[in-house]
């Protein structure tokens, strides 16, 4: 799993944790049952503090993706084995419509975030 951070960015370190881990999710490239680094091992890695992992792990377990077994560590959930097939499709259509536009993926994402029915 290959998770990337830019520290400049406007949104929270913990959610770019958290959406790194959902996309890797939805690509495929995590899956069910797949154990995640400890929360300690990451941080280092991605040179935030542990807290900062611990909150991203705690809104992807209030989400159902992932579960924190005390002892055995955290693992992708059963519930993330959910069939993406469609969802990446509509994804890899929306990119192409947007790179048909012009749109750059920051671009596309502040669309998606900005989109009517999405939490602000």
């Amino acid at each position: 799993m290959l998770l990337t951070i830019d520290p400049t960015a406007d949104s929270p370190l913990f959610e770019q944790v958290a959406t790194g881990i959902r996309a890797a999710v939805v690509a495929g490239d995590l899956r069910p049952g797949e154990r995640l680094p400890a929360a300690r091992d990451l941080a280092a890695a991605l040179e935030v503090n542990m807290h900062t992992v611990l909150h991203a792990y705690r809104t992807l377990r209030e989400e159902g993706l992932i579960q924190v077994r005390r002892g055995r560590g955290t693992v992708v959930s059963t519930r993330s084995s959910a069939d993406y097939r469609g969802l990446r499709r509509a994804l890899a259509d929306l990119v192409r419509e947007g790179d048909r536009l012009g749109l750059s993926r920051t671009g596309l994402a502040d669309l998606i975030r900005h989109a009517p029915g999405t939490a602000p």
